[in-house]
C-alpha cells in the first residue's frame, strides 16, 4: 500500500482510494459512505487489504481495499504480470489464459485482467464467453502459458467474486509463489490502465476458445471406459447446473459418451447471477438439491447430477426405493477410485505404476483399497493446489496418476487437467451408473459391495463456530498438553478419544511440527500449515474398529473444522462409534459450552 492501512488515518485511507479508484460508482459508494459518516463500514472496507493466498483473491463485490473491484483486480494483475516476467521464462510470447464465468462484474474484470497484461506487451488468450473453470487449467496446459487467471467466486453466494490463479504447470499456485506475487501486488498499486475498452482490439489479444474447448472435449472422450458395456439409453438422469456456466458442457460430454440427452432443472439451467432458487449455490448445502430431486420424481429418472456453478465440483443422487440418497464427497471418491482402477487393471498396466491422491482430511477407504489392490496411494494437505502438484511429482517419478480427489466434492480425472473437473466427474459418474445397470446393479448396491471388499467406512464432517481468536489458541493449547500421547519426544497430546486408544499423531501446524509414526525424526512427511491441523488415528482393544479424526482452523471462516471418519467390519459399532468420539471432542477438547462455540 502506499499507505500503512493499519497506522493511517481513516481520512487518509478513503483519499487514497478515491486518487486511485478508476471506476466511477465504486468511487461515489465510497464518497457516499464518507458524507454519510459511515465510520464503522468505511473502517471494514478500507482498514485492511485483500489477502492474496494460495486460492487467488476472494471476497464480497464492493469498493474498498478489503473487497473486490475494480481497482483491485487491476493492482493484483499488475503485479501478478511483474511477477510472471520475471520468474517465468518467455512469459511474453508463451502468454496467459484469462477466463471467466457468469457472476456481476466477471466479464469485466476478465478484460481488465487482459489489459493488465497487455500494457505490458505479453499476449493474452483471453476465452470468448462464459466458461467453466477447468477451461483455464486445460488452456494453460494446451497453449504452453505462463499462467492462467480465471474470474469465478465458484459457490460462493452471489455478492462474492474471485480471481484464481494457475501457474505455468496449469496447476494453482502454491508457494513461494503466492507470497512472491502478493508482494509484487504491493509494489504495483499504481494503476496504468483504467479500462478495458481497447482490449478485445488488440493484436496481443486472441481468441481460441473453440479450438480449446474442441481440444477440451476430446481430452473427455479419452475418458470413455471402452472396457465398460452399457446402453446410453438405459438410465434416466436429471442434471443442474446450480443457475451456472456448466449446462452446455454437460451436455455435450453426455453427447460425447454416446448418452441420451439427461434432463435439465429448467430453473436452475441457465447462468444467472442472482442464483435465485437456492441460498447458497453449493450442490453440497442442505436443500441445493430440492428442485432437482422434484425434477426426477415428475420425470421418473434414477439419478441427480449436478455442478457447482463453475462446474468443477460434483455431486449425485439416486432412488433407491424411492428415498433419496445424497451421496458423500468422499463415498463418491471411493466409487471414482474402484472404477478408475477396474479400467486401469484391464489394460494389463502394472498395477505397481498405477497412483492415486487424496487431501488428507480425505477418507481412507482408497488407502485401504491401495494395500490391498496393490497400487500406490499418496495424501497431501488440503485442496487441489497440492492434490495436482502431487501428481504431477507422481508422474515425474514414473507414475500414472488417473485419479485424485477432496472430500469438498472435487475429483480430478486423466492427464490433461491437474485440477478437479465437474464436467468430467459428472461424465464417469454416469458411466459407472449406465454400467452398473448393465450388470443389473445400483450405484448404491455397488458401493455396498465395496464396504463388503475393503471394510465399512463412515464420514461425520462437521465444525465449531468460534469468533474469537484468542479462544481458538487456548483450545489447539489444551489440546497439545492434555495428555501423555508422544511423551517421550515431550509432547503431550491426548492418548484416548471416544473409549478408543490413539496410536498416532500428526501435528502439522507451522512451530509445532510433529509425526508420532516418523521414527526417528518424528518430522512430517507433508507440509506444515498456518493454520491449525492436527490428525490423530485410534483404534479399539477389542475389535476391529477404528477412527481418523482431523481438526483444523478454517483460512476463511471463523470455524474450527472436524473431519471424522471411522471404519471397521462391523457397520452399527463403526457408526455408534462416531458419536462418542464426536461428544467426546466437543466435550473434552473442545469445552464447546464453556467456551460459547456454535454447533451447525
Amino acid at each position: 500500500m502506499i499507505l500503512s492501512l493499519m497506522s493511517a488515518p481513516l481520512e487518509d485511507l478513503v483519499r487514497e482510494w478515491l486518487r486511485l479508484d478508476p471506476n466511477e460508482s465504486t468511487r461515489k459508494d465510497v464518497e457516499q459512505l464518507w458524507d454519510n459518516n459511515a465510520i464503522g463500514e468505511l473502517e471494514r472496507r478500507m482498514r485492511t487489504r485483500i489477502e492474496f493466498g494460495t486460492a487467488g483473491l476472494r471476497g464480497k463485490m464492493e469498493a474498498g481495499w478489503s473487497r473486490m473491484n475494480d481497482l483491485i483486480v487491476i493492482q493484483a494483475s499488475q503485479g501478478l504480470c511483474a511477477y510472471v516476467l520475471e520468474h517465468v521464462e518467455n512469459a511474453v510470447t508463451r502468454g496467459v489464459v484469462v477466463g471467466h464465468d457468469h457472476r456481476y462484474n466477471s466479464e469485466r474484470w476478465a478484460q481488465l485482467t487482459a489489459a493488465a497484461f497487455i500494457a505490458n506487451n505479453v499476449k493474452v488468450y483471453l476465452h470468448n464467453g462464459l466458461v467453466h473453470t477447468p477451461m483455464v487449467p486445460f488452456s494453460v496446459k494446451a497453449l504452453n502459458a505462463a499462467c492462467g487467471v480465471m474470474i469465478t467466486a465458484s459457490h460462493n453466494p452471489k455478492q462474492d467474486n474471485g480471481y484464481k490463479v494457475y501457474w505455468e504447470n496449469a496447476v494453482q499456485i502454491i508457494g513461494p509463489h503466492d507470497v512472491g506475487i502478493a508482494q509484487s501486488i504491493m509494489q504495483h498499486l499504481e494503476p496504468r490502465v483504467h479500462d478495458a475498452s481497447q482490449v478485445i482490439e488488440s493484436a496481443l489479444c486472441i481468441d481460441c476458445t473453440e479450438e480449446m474447448k474442441k481440444g477440451y472435449f476430446h481430452s473427455l472422450s479419452n475418458l470413455r471406459a471402452k472396457t465398460l458395456s452399457f446402453d446410453g439409453a438405459s438410465v434416466a438422469f436429471v442434471n443442474t447446473s446450480m443457475h451456472g456456466v456448466g449446462d452446455p458442457f454437460t451436455s455435450q460430454a453426455f453427447e460425447i459418451v454416446g448418452f441420451s440427452p439427461y434432463t435439465p432443472v429448467k430453473e436452475q439451467q441457465h447462468p444467472d447471477p442472482e442464483f435465485p432458487t437456492v441460498k447458497f449455490p453449493n450442490p453440497e448445502e442442505k436443500g441445493a438439491l430440492d428442485l432437482a430431486i422434484t425434477t426426477a420424481n415428475a420425470k421418473g429418472a434414477s439419478y441427480v447430477l449436478a455442478q457447482d456453478p463453475d462446474a468443477d465440483r460434483f455431486s449425485a443422487a439416486e432412488n433407491c426405493d424411492g428415498k433419496w440418497v445424497t451421496f458423500t464427497g468422499d463415498q463418491l471418491g471411493t466409487l471414482f477410485a474402484y472404477h478408475v482402477f477396474e479400467i486401469y487393471k484391464a489394460s494389463s498396466k502394472p498395477i505397481g505404476k498405477l497412483a492415486m491422491v487424496a487431501s488428507t482430511v480425505s477418507s481412507k477407504m482408497i488407502e485401504a483399497m491401495a494395500q490391498i489392490e496393490g497400487f500406490h496411494f499418496v495424501d497431501c494437505l488440503t485442496g487441489f493446489k497440492f492434490i495436482g502438484n502431487t501428481a504431477l511429482n507422481l508422474v515425474q517419478a514414473g507414475y500414472e496418476v488417473p485419479f485424485g480427489y477432496e472430500e469438498a466434492i472435487g475429483y480430478m480425472f486423466g492427464s490433461e487437467i491437474r485440477d478437479k473437473d465437474g464436467v468430467a466427474a459428472t461424465m464417469v459418474f454416469a458411466q459407472l451408473a449406465a454400467s452398473l445397470r448393465a450388470r443389473g446393479t445400483t450405484v448404491s448396491a455397488h458401493l455396498q459391495e465395496l464396504y463388503r471388499r475393503y471394510g465399512y467406512f463412515e464420514t461425520s464432517n462437521s465444525y465449531f463456530v468460534c469468533t474469537d481468536p484468542l479462544v481458538i489458541e487456548n483450545i489447539f493449547r489444551k489440546i497439545r498438553s492434555s495428555g501423555d500421547m508422544g511423551s517421550s519426544q515431550g509432547r503431550s497430546y491426548p492418548s484416548s478419544i471416544g473409549g478408543l486408544q490413539i496410536r498416532s499423531v500428526v501435528d502439522l501446524t507451522e512451530g509445532h511440527g510433529y509425526d508420532s509414526t516418523n521414527v526417528p525424526t518424528y518430522q512430517p512427511k507433508l507440509p506444515l500449515s498456518l493454520g491449525h491441523m492436527i490428525q490423530f488415528r485410534a483404534s479399539s482393544n477389542t475389535d476391529d474398529s477404528r477412527i481418523v479424526l482431523t481438526i483444523r482452523t478454517s483460512g476463511t471462516e471463523p470455524k474450527i473444522k472436524y473431519y471424522l471418519e471411522g471404519s471397521g467390519s462391523n457397520r452399527q459399532a463403526v457408526h455408534n462409534l462416531l458419536g462418542g468420539v464426536v461428544d467426546d471432542l466437543a466435550e473434552d477438547w473442545m469445552n464447546a459450552a464453556e467456551n460459547g462455540l456454535g454447533r451447525p
